[in-house]
């Protein structure tokens, strides 16, 4: 009598996903925060082809409305070290007209007019919507 071998039968092997492309993220800050605003941007960062994720709201204790608002978005893309530095970082003059908005207030930078420099205290007590700087 004849042995038969019985055939091997290859089991299949599961399919590896390809490599994820790295997340890239990116964070907007809304000062002014409206309905307009929020729509505004929202709409202008996903028709660059970024995804909205999520936004989270900076509040003050005197209000309920939000002083600010942080919009973020996503999307694949390159590593962070493939990225060149020019879209890494804010330009000198973007980082400029920030810092200054945060120093001097936004309708002093906006309206053009350039007003004293107060202390980190005072400026701090304005960022926070206090009338009164502390003593």
């Amino acid at each position: 009598m004849v042995k038969r071998r019985k055939a091997k039968v290859k089991k299949p092997q599961p399919r590896r996903a390809p490599a994820p492309k790295a997340l890239r993220y990116k964070v907007v800050e809304l000062s002014n925060v409206d309905e307009r605003g929020l729509e505004d941007t929202v709409n202008a960062w996903v028709a660059q082809g970024w995804t909205f994720d999520g936004v989270q709201f900076a509040m003050r204790e005197s209000s309920k409305r939000p002083s600010m608002a942080f919009v973020f978005f996503t999307r694949e893309g390159a590593p962070l070290a493939d990225v060149e530095p020019e879209e890494r970082f804010r330009s000198n003059s973007e980082a400029d007209r920030h810092l200054r908005r945060l120093v001097l207030g936004p309708e002093t930078v906006e309206g053009g007019a350039e007003a004293a420099p107060v202390d980190a205290w005072t400026r701090l007590a304005q960022l926070a919507g206090e009338d009164e700087s502390p003593e």
